[in-house]
């Protein structure tokens, strides 16, 4: 019986050792495989930050064409304006005070479109005071006007999509 027990002992330790040995190869197999796999990972993560890098230097060159060229239009459409006023400038002969309004007028028209395609609007000064809006320079006493109505603009004002760029400057009624 011990010599059974022996033989059973020699028999599990010789499958002790076949077990670890495999085990031992699996391990190196899946080392050697997660190796590989983190190989891959890590040039995909440099194909991907390189991509990333392009593409972030791309934009930044878009942007700063879109910020360099942004008023192109703009001052495009205000060359017929200073046409405009070259030509009340260089009057000559006959009724010059008559032809020099036209042209004023003309540009001021030409000014009112051209800020109008951009979004830029003439602030109301119709009616009361508003100090979001409107600058107050002075008060004045007024028996036609209630009081805190305008009554008198010195300067208009205008806003940039519906931001103030300068307030309207107004005499207020007292």
């Amino acid at each position: 019986m011990s010599q059974e027990i022996n033989e059973n002992l020699d028999e599990n330790q010789a499958a002790n050792e076949q077990n670890d040995q495999v085990c031992e190869q699996n391990e190196q197999n899946n080392e050697s495989e997660l190796e590989s796999q983190l190989a891959k990972v890590k040039e995909d993560l440099i194909r991907a930050t390189a991509d990333f890098e392009n593409i972030k230097k791309r934009l930044e060159r878009e942007k700063a064409d879109a910020l360099k060229f942004a008023n192109e239009g703009f001052a495009r459409d205000l060359l017929p304006v200073i046409d405009a006023l070259e030509i009340a400038a260089n009057i000559d002969g006959g009724d010059e005070i008559a032809a020099m309004k036209d042209g004023i007028n003309l540009t001021i028209e030409q000014f009112k479109k051209c800020f109008e395609k951009y979004g830029i609007k003439e602030i109301s000064t119709d009616g009361e005071f508003n100090p979001e809006v409107h600058n107050a320079i002075n008060y004045i006493e007024s028996a036609d006007l209630p009081s805190g109505s305008i009554a008198q603009v010195y300067q208009k004002g205008y806003t940039y999509n519906d931001r103030v760029l300068r307030p309207s400057m107004v005499v207020i009624a007292k």
